[in-house]
């Protein structure tokens, strides 16, 4: 099959079984990993990690960039934990990894002077660390947009909520798990689902501890939480999906591996609950980002990535919270996850028009909000 000759692609031919130790310089697709049809133990998620190269750097790419907007009065940056790096043994580092770096710092960045009359707004990026313009959409619309709106809301903005797999350009985080199936493990698992519940991670843990007690005396609801009026978690659907990460978790489960790739949706397109369907609040954000990225047009059988279209540029599943989603993690009655498409041939999809859709989703968002449902 295709992915067993990815597979075989590395700087040294070699053959990857349970317990053989290799060089992290190899580049090895995880689909060569392990035994077919056996789940991956320690010795596979170990060899997994070691030969996940790092790419690209956290503390100069993406912190940076945080750390100046604390210079700007409208925020106040918030370090709401620290991700410890992972050893060989998949134990936690807490302060340096091999190279003597520190530690991730966890950032969140909200607007100051935060109103009880004022609804709250979340924004996330980067849960999927490799999901480039979640991360940069994030900061992008702080510098360029949340002044504005932050006379109507208040704002938080956590840009960056897997650094491990931002550096390595990894869905996983360091122990093999997809952080967004991870905000609610006692999920129930249904066969033959696309999205399923995964373990607890320290990166969604992390989070849910700080939305639940790190926001500080805000003025919280009966389950002694902040209601919020909108979720948006920002995210990306790209080739490597199919390439690679579709097979990396055919074979970390033990599961056939299949050689059919699946249709990657050509542009941008939003996933809807099928508890909060929120139609028009849907067709704003979609024609905001119209304006900067082409929207992804449905399959011939009417669908896209899978999953039913519910209205144009639109895919309807079931609760996000029930799945371990992020975008579920509050009770927001907006809430919606983006998927921008990085790797379209199409003119309109450059990085930086990238990160301008996620901006322009979050401007269609709460302006449609502003207009209809500050009520909510």
């Amino acid at each position: 099959s295709c992915y067993f000759l990815l597979a075989l692609i590395a700087i040294t031919s070699m053959t990857a079984t349970a317990g053989l130790s290799t060089s992290p310089s190899i580049v090895l697709h995880p689909s060569a990993i392990g035994t077919a049809g056996k789940p991956w133990g320690v010795d596979e998620f170990n060899l997994w990690r070691e030969t996940r190269e790092k790419q690209r750097c956290y503390f100069t790419d993406i912190v940076p960039q945080i750390e100046a907007l604390r210079e700007e009065s409208l925020f106040e940056v918030i370090q709401y934990g620290t991700l410890p790096f992972i050893s060989k043994n998949c134990e936690d580092v807490a302060d340096t990894d091999t190279s003597g770096s520190p530690s991730f710092p966890l950032f969140a960045v909200r607007t100051r002077d935060w109103s009880d009359s004022k609804p709250n707004v979340f924004i996330t990026g980067g849960v999927h660390g490799y999901e480039t313009s979640g991360v940069e959409g994030a900061l992008l619309f702080l510098r360029s947009r949340a002044e504005h709106y932050s006379d109507h809301f208040n704002i938080l903005v956590i840009p960056c909520v897997s650094p491990w797999g931002y550096e390595r350009i990894q869905r996983w985080n360091a122990k093999g798990v997809d952080p967004n199936r991870s905000f609610n493990p006692e999920g129930e698992i249904v066969k033959g689902r696309s999205f399923n519940p995964e373990a607890a991670t320290e990166e969604s843990a992390a989070l849910i501890s700080f939305l639940k007690s790190g926001i500080g005396t805000r003025k919280k609801n009966e389950e002694g939480e902040l209601d919020w009026i909108c979720h948006l978690d920002l995210h990306e659907t790209t080739d490597t999906d199919e390439t690679e990460f579709r097979p990396a978790k055919n074979a970390r489960d033990g599961m056939a591996i299949d050689s059919d790739k699946g249709e990657i949706p050509d542009g941008f397109y939003l996933v809807q609950d099928e508890t909060s369907p929120m139609p028009e609040w849907f067709t704003a954000m979609i024609e905001s980002v119209r304006k900067v990225t082409h929207i992804a047009p449905s399959d011939a059988d009417g669908k896209l990535i899978g999953e039913v279209v519910s209205q144009e540029g639109v895919i309807e599943i079931p609760n996000k919270k029930s799945l371990g989603l992020c975008a579920g993690v509050t009770n927001a009655p907006y809430r919606t996850t983006t998927e921008v498409y990085p790797d379209s041939k199409k003119a309109t999809c450059t990085p930086e028009q990238c990160n301008q859709a996620q901006v322009a989703c979050i401007e269609g968002a709460l302006d449609y909000i502003i207009a209809n449902g500050m009520k909510e």
